[in-house]
C-alpha cells in the first residue's frame, strides 16, 4: 500500500498538473474506440499492451476474459457491453486472453475449486471451452492443452459476444469488427485470430496497416475449414 500511495502523490503532483488541460477534457466526457475485453491478471494491462493513452480504450476486466452468454449472468459484463456499444458507440471489440492463464487452468480441471465455489460458479459460464477441449482435443496435455484452450476460449466469447442484441445490431449494419486476441507474457507478443486463414497469427510481427484487417467474422465458420 505505500508504494500505492507514493504513486497517488506522484501523478498529483507530477503527471496530473504537467497534464492539467489534458485531464480537463477528459473529464467533460469519453469517446474510446474500442471495448477492450481481458483477463483480470495483474500481469495483463490493455494500456501497455496496446500503448493507448486515457480516454482510449473502454476496458472490461474478469478472471478469465469472459463474455457470458446474453441473459446467462446478472454481473456487470452485458451492462458495460451494452454501455460500450449502443451509447459511447465503439467501433472494435477486442477479447484478449492469455498464456498461463489460471482461470483457464482452473476449467480444465474444476475438481480442484471445491474450496473456491464463487470462482468454480463463474467458471460456468467457460463450459462450452471446456468441451470443446475434452471432445476435440482429447490427446492435449500440459502446456500444448493450456495453450489451444486459451485460444479456443477467445473463439467462444467471440460468438458469446454475437449473442448481445447492441452488438448484433452494430455487426449487421457493418459498424462493429469483434477481434479475437491472445497475449503471450513471455514474449510481448501478440496473436490474433484470422478468419481468413483459420488460425492465430502473430500482430507484433506484422506491419500495422495490415495488423489492422485482422478481424473475426464468422469464428465457428472458419474454425471448421
Amino acid at each position: 500500500m505505500e508504494q500505492l500511495l507514493t504513486g497517488l502523490h506522484q501523478f498529483h503532483s507530477q503527471v496530473f498538473r504537467r497534464e492539467k488541460e489534458f485531464f480537463a477534457k477528459l473529464a467533460n466526457g469519453q469517446s474510446p474506440s474500442a471495448l477492450f475485453i481481458s483477463c483480470s491478471d495483474s500481469r495483463v494491462d490493455p494500456s501497455i499492451i496496446t500503448q493507448a493513452g486515457l480516454g482510449e480504450l473502454f476496458v472490461m476486466r474478469n478472471a478469465g476474459n469472459i463474455v457470458p452468454c446474453y441473459g446467462a449472468s446478472n454481473g456487470g459484463e452485458p451492462a458495460t457491453i451494452e454501455f460500450a456499444v449502443a451509447a459511447l458507440g465503439v467501433s472494435d471489440i477486442v477479447v484478449c486472453g492469455h498464456s498461463g492463464c489460471g482461470a483457464i487452468q482452473a476449467m480444465l480441471a474444476p475438481e480442484k475449486l471445491e474450496t473456491l465455489p464463487l470462482v468454480k460458479g463463474w467458471l460456468q459460464h467457460a463450459e462450452a471451452t471446456r468441451r470443446i477441449m475434452l471432445e476435440n482435443y482429447p490427446n492435449l496435455k500440459g502446456e500444448a492443452q493450456l495453450e489451444t484452450a486459451v485460444c479456443e476460449h477467445v473463439l467462444v466469447q467471440i460468438e458469446h459476444l454475437q449473442t448481445h442484441p447492441a452488438v448484433a445490431v452494430k455487426l449487421q449494419r457493418g459498424e462493429l469488427t469483434l477481434h479475437a486476441w491472445v497475449y503471450q507474457m513471455k514474449t510481448g507478443e501478440v496473436w490474433a485470430y484470422s478468419s481468413d486463414d483459420g488460425k492465430f497469427l502473430s500482430l507484433t510481427n506484422l506491419p500495422g496497416e495490415e495488423a489492422g484487417k485482422r478481424k473475426v467474422s464468422n469464428p465457428r465458420q472458419a474454425r471448421k475449414k
